[in-house]
């Protein structure tokens, strides 16, 4: 039995994993600042689901290295999944200064803590947006990711330095993780799934950026989840791999089986693209199939359909 800290357990990612491994049988603590960059009562509904099944959960804040050190002393943590992050390409535009102090400040009293807990596993979230303006297609982790198309991208390319460093410097072992487009139940309200979906539904119109000319590599929570677990189950060796679909869809797909699902059709308004965004996403998995035996088993016409049941349900509990 692992003892597992999960930072940004009431986030979508972190609320799934932590299920999964109190399932398993591992020991699991959460711990969540519970922030508004979206409704923070879906975290709450998040957390509450949590405690039915017994899993603690803490309100506080990665920013203080304080509190971090004393949970994982007294706890005995084993491994630290390390999923609290200013999230959110557009918000960068907006509130850089929040993308600093939680990716950037955050994700360095993370490593700190980790380098005075010798043997503390760490495994952290990264992002498919370290790839940025890359046009080579799949992206591997062979590619380089120098050039960045939004701030979020640059902070979480700084965590992956950040990490190497640490490793270099303290052996700290390290598994770095970049999540590819993750959807399904729970999900993040700021996601472009997630807002079609309720957009649909309520009648009201869409935006699709770049006149539909976009691609994404959908991937369900399950299989990253699964994903995360093969990682955690393995020593850190500062290696870094991708966890995306592998099967890129085409965002008017996307949209085209939200239509289906929901059995109404979107009035689109198709406007020019975002800053920051980018035009296609595609996880080259290679080595991911190899090291942590990761099989991405759900298509986005099997995924789709268990977000919107997800997403009726929890809106007849008028919880959000």
């Amino acid at each position: 039995m692992k003892h597992v800290l999960i930072t940004g357990a009431a986030g979508f990612i972190g609320f799934h994993l932590a299920k999964a491994l109190k399932k398993r049988g591992d020991h699991v603590i959460g711990i969540d600042n519970f922030n508004d960059y979206y409704d923070p009562l879906l975290k709450r509904a998040r957390a509450k689901e949590l405690e039915k099944q017994g899993i603690a959960l803490l309100e506080g804040d990665i920013t203080d290295a304080n509190f971090l050190y004393e949970l994982i002393a007294h706890h005995q943590i084993s491994h630290l999944i390390h999923l609290a992050a200013q999230a959110g390409v557009r918000y960068s535009l907006e509130n850089p200064q929040a993308y600093v102090k939680a990716n950037i400040e955050g994700f360095l009293n993370v490593l700190e803590t980790c380098r005075q807990f010798p043997g503390l596993q760490l495994v952290y979230a990264s992002s498919s947006s370290v790839y940025g303006l890359n046009q080579k297609i799949p992206f591997s982790i062979e590619d380089r990711t120098d050039h960045q198309a939004s701030l979020y991208g640059v902070t979480k390319k700084a965590n992956e330095l950040m990490a190497s460093t640490y490793y270099h410097l303290y052996r700290v072992p390290i598994t770095g993780l970049r999540f590819f487009t993750v959807y399904g139940p729970w999900g993040r309200p700021d996601m472009a799934y997630f807002q079609f979906t309720k957009s649909i539904l309520e009648g009201k119109p869409i935006h699709i950026f770049n006149h539909g000319k976009m691609r994404r590599d959908f991937t369900y929570i399950d299989d990253i989840v699964q994903g995360i677990k093969s990682s955690i189950d393995r020593e850190g060796k500062n290696e870094i791999f991708n966890l995306g679909n592998h099967q890129p869809v085409d965002l008017l797909k996307m949209v085209e089986i939200i239509e289906e699902t929901v059995g109404k059709k979107a009035e689109k308004i198709f406007v020019p693209m975002q800053p920051g965004d980018v035009l296609e996403t595609y996880a080259d998995i290679q080595a991911s199939q190899q090291i942590l035996g990761f099989l991405p088993k759900t298509t986005l016409e099997d995924g789709i359909p268990q977000f919107v049941k997800w997403y009726l349900n929890y809106c007849s509990t008028k919880i959000a």
